[in-house]
Order: structure tokens, then sequence, then C-alpha cells
């Protein structure tokens, strides 16, 4: 996600990474230790941002956004999606370049998203239901992860932010919103 947010604006040098560290794992501190993790490969410093309700993601975007050179991962939790709208209005108040977990983001004013393509994991799914139907033990299936990764960018909020998406970011784009 950060090597995502280095190609779409490659002014940035640090990722926030909002996620609350109260949730068990599978929340966003799942995904804030590989962004750490994977950040220097990129030349980008990985920034721990702890929340727990709107009240701290407005005060740690609002003091993250203070010093130049910022982006945002906003990672699906408990605490960021029901405060998206909120994450981003701060994103585009700060001009902060921020990545996404999921496009409905996007429909909102989000820059990209990245993550799971759902409607090829519902259509997957259908076939393990068959499969139970026919008799099979739900319990002796196999676990299946996320086949399909869905990228989608939109350029108003590039545009907005006075970024120039690259072409080779664009090629690969499964969805572009104009």
């Amino acid at each position: 996600m950060g090597r995502l947010l280095k190609e779409i604006a490659p002014g940035i040098s640090r990722i926030g990474v909002l996620f609350n560290p109260q949730l068990a794992a599978g929340g966003g501190m799942y995904f804030a230790q590989p962004v750490e993790a994977a950040a220097g490969g990129f030349g980008l410093k990985a920034v721990h941002l702890p929340v727990q309700s709107a009240a701290e993601i407005e005060q740690v975007v609002n003091a993250f956004a203070h010093d130049p050179g910022g982006g945002l991962i906003a990672p699906p939790d408990a605490t960021t999606l029901p405060h998206r709208e909120l994450v981003l209005a701060l994103a585009a108040r700060h001009r902060l370049p921020a990545i996404y977990p999921y496009r409905f983001f996007l429909t909102s004013g989000g820059l990209i998203s990245y993550g799971m393509d759902y409607a090829d994991v519902f259509r997957r799914a259908s076939g393990y239901v068959g499969r139970i139907l026919k008799g099979e033990k739900a319990t002796d299936l196999p676990v299946q992860a996320p086949a399909k990764l869905e990228l989608v960018i939109n350029l108003k909020t590039a545009k907005a932010l006075g970024l120039v998406v690259p072409h080779a970011l664009l090629a690969r784009a499964d969805e572009v919103i104009e």
C-alpha cells in the first residue's frame, strides 16, 4: 500500500497508518506492522497513528498533517470504517494522499483504494455453498484467501491534490473514476 502511495505521490516521505490498538487481530494493527516493515524499502518512514474514537482520529490526523510530506493509510477496522467520512474529510482538508481498503471510499472522494474484489469473493463462496448443499461438511472445506485484489483510482481527487497519476499506475488500475 505504501508503494502505491509513493507511486501516485512521489513527494511523500512519511506514511501514517490509522489503527485502533485495542482491537484484536484483523484490525488496523494487522496492517500497521507490515507497512512499517516495508516502508523503508520505498524511502518512507512509517508512523503509527493509534486511534479509538472520532475525536482521536481528528486530533491524530491534524497533528500528523502538521509536517509536510505525509500520506495516509486507513486500514479496514472497526474504528476507521464507521468514521470513514471524517477520515476522508481530514485527508481532503490537509491535502494528504491516502489509500483506503474499499472502493466505496472513492465514491465519497478518496484518492486510491486497494483491496479484495468482493464480487470475486462472493462468486467463489457460492461454490462452497453448492458443495455444502451436496453434503460436504463445512469444516472439511479449506479456508480460501481472496484471489483477486482490486485497484481503483479517483482522478478527480488526484487533480484536487495536484497529483499527476503515472500512466503505468493507470494501466494497472481495475477502475479509474473520473
